[in-house]
C-alpha cells in the first residue's frame, strides 16, 4: 500500500540539505510552492537567482516514466519551445537522489496566468500548442500513460461510488455516471483520432506569460492522449465564446501542424472525464494531510450535490452537436 503521508519525513531542513547535495549554496530561504501532488519549493540561493525544486510524490511516477518527461521537455526545449525542463547536474542527471526522495531542480521563471478572454492571446497559444504537438506526434512514450476511459472514468467513478458518495446520493450518483461513461464510450468510438504526446495539464496554471513570450511547466501530466486534450482547457463561457475561441486556437495550432477538426467532437467528453477524474484524485489523497487542509469542502454533502448537478450540466452538453469552426 502506498504511504499515505509520504511527505512526513520532508522538512524545511531535508529540503536544503538536498538542494545542497547538487553543489549549490542556498542562503537557507525556501518558499512552498502551490502544488499538492507533488512537493514544489522556492530555494534561494547564496549567489544568483533562486531555484525551484520538485520533490516528487513517492510511488506515483516510476523512474522510466519521469525520465521519459524530462526526455520530452528536453526535445521541446532544444527546439527552441518555451518549456522550463529540469536542470542537468555535472553527469548529464535530471533526477536526483536524497534520504528516499526523488527530485528535480528548475531555473525561476517568472509570469502570470494568461488572459484567455483575449482572443490574440489564444491565438499565440495555439501556435505555441501546435509547435509542441508536431514534436510530439514525432513517436510515442514507451513508458508514460494514455489518456484513457478505464483510468480517467471507471477506475474514478468505482472509487468514489463505493467509498466516497453519501448513501442517499449513491443511487443518483451511479445511474448518471453509469449513463456518461456508456455515452463517452460510443463517442470515443465514433470518432476517428490518432493519440500523440501532449503536455496533457493545459491548464491557465500552468502557463506563465510575461510580456510577448509565454512559457509552459509542469509537464507531470504528460501522457499520449487526443492533440484536442491540449486545448479545450483554454475554452469558458457559453457557445459563442467556445466557438470564437476554439477557432482562434487552431487558427494559430495550424501554423506548425495540422489539427484534425474531428475531434471537437471529444471535447465534452474529455471535459467530464476530467470532473470525474478530479474528484477520485482528491479521495485517493485524502489521507494525506495537505488534503483536508487545502480542499475543506470536498466530501461534504454539498460538494456531492454540486458535483452530480455538474455531472448533470454536461450530460446535457454532451449530447449536444459538436463545436464548429469559423
Amino acid at each position: 500500500m502506498p504511504n499515505p503521508h509520504p511527505y512526513d519525513r520532508l522538512t524545511p531542513e531535508l529540503v536544503i540539505d538536498a538542494v545542497e547535495s547538487t553543489g549549490r549554496l542556498t542562503d537557507l530561504r525556501i518558499f512552498p510552492l502551490n502544488s499538492y501532488e507533488n512537493r514544489v519549493y522556492q530555494v534561494g540561493m547564496d549567489e544568483g537567482d533562486p531555484v525551484i525544486v520538485k520533490f516528487y510524490r513517492p510511488e506515483r511516477w516510476t523512474e522510466a516514466q519521469i525520465l521519459e518527461e524530462h526526455e520530452f521537455s528536453y526535445e521541446l526545449f532544444d527546439a527552441e519551445i518555451p518549456v522550463v525542463p529540469p536542470l542537468k547536474n555535472e553527469d548529464g542527471k535530471t533526477l536526483l537522489d536524497y534520504d528516499g526522495y526523488q527530485f528535480s531542480v528548475y531555473q525561476r521563471k517568472g509570469g502570470h496566468a494568461p488572459e484567455l478572454d483575449d482572443l490574440d492571446n489564444l491565438l499565440i497559444l495555439g501556435r505555441l500548442t501546435g509547435r509542441i504537438h508536431a514534436i510530439g506526434a514525432m513517436k510515442d512514450f514507451q513508458h508514460r500513460p494514455t489518456l484513457d476511459i478505464q483510468s480517467f472514468g471507471e477506475n474514478s467513478f468505482q472509487l468514489i461510488s463505493e467509498h466516497f458518495i453519501p448513501n442517499d446520493l449513491r443511487t443518483a450518483y451511479v445511474s448518471l455516471c453509469e449513463d456518461l461513461l456508456k455515452t463517452i464510450k460510443e463517442q470515443f468510438a465514433q470518432t476517428t483520432f490518432t493519440n500523440i504526446r501532449v503536455h496533457g495539464d493545459c491548464h491557465s496554471g500552468n502557463i506563465l506569460w510575461r510580456g510577448e513570450s509565454p512559457h509552459f511547466v509542469d509537464l507531470d501530466d504528460s501522457r499520449m492522449a487526443p492533440a484536442i486534450q491540449d486545448l479545450w482547457m483554454f475554452m469558458s463561457g457559453d457557445r459563442p465564446n467556445q466557438t470564437a475561441q476554439i477557432s482562434e486556437l487552431v487558427e494559430g495550432y495550424n501554423e506548425f501542424f495540422d489539427f484534425d477538426p474531428r475531434q471537437l467532437h471529444l471535447i465534452e467528453a474529455l471535459r467530464t472525464l476530467r470532473i470525474i477524474h478530479y474528484s477520485a484524485w482528491l479521495a485517493r489523497r485524502w489521507e494525506d494531510p495537505a488534503f483536508p487542509h487545502n480542499f475543506p469542502w470536498f466530501n461534504t454533502a454539498r460538494y456531492w450535490s454540486d458535483h452530480i448537478l455538474e455531472l448533470r450540466e454536461q450530460f446535457a452538453l454532451i449530447n449536444e452537436p459538436a463545436l464548429q469552426l469559423f
